[in-house]
């Protein structure tokens, strides 16, 4: 079983910044993909960005890119998500979550784990 702990979200003025981290835990036997999704009430969970293994590949959701950032630090198991210029539709519930098969799917139902979330919230 792998726990995914978030931590880092809170209340920002537009245009600016938070770092979201994810600490991963508990038994992973292989190289897996990691990424962030979002979700507001009433709506999906749609997808922000992912990260493989080795940190060399990354994929971003078009809403993000340019202003959004993720990284990883293995020897930590840790995943970061450094957010700029933020806006106030990015106001979300941010979760982490891990893929198995190292593959940056955008598709919620190929993820393995899901952390429990934390809030993001920016004011206009």
């Amino acid at each position: 079983q792998v726990q995914l702990v978030e931590s880092g979200g809170g209340l920002v003025q537009a245009g600016g910044s938070l770092r979201l981290s994810c600490a991963a835990s508990g038994r992973i036997s292989s190289n897996y993909a990691m990424g962030w999704f979002r979700q507001t009430p009433g709506k999906e969970r749609e997808f922000v960005a992912a990260i493989t293994w080795s940190g060399g590949s990354t994929r971003y959701a078009d809403s993000v890119k340019g202003r959004f950032t993720i990284s990883r630090t293995n020897a930590k198991n840790t995943v970061y998500l450094q957010m700029n210029s933020l806006k106030p539709e990015d106001t979300a519930l941010y979760y982490c979550t891990a893929e198995l098969s190292n593959y940056m799917t955008t598709r919620v139902d190929e993820y393995d784990y899901w952390g429990q979330g934390t809030q993001v919230t920016v004011s206009s």
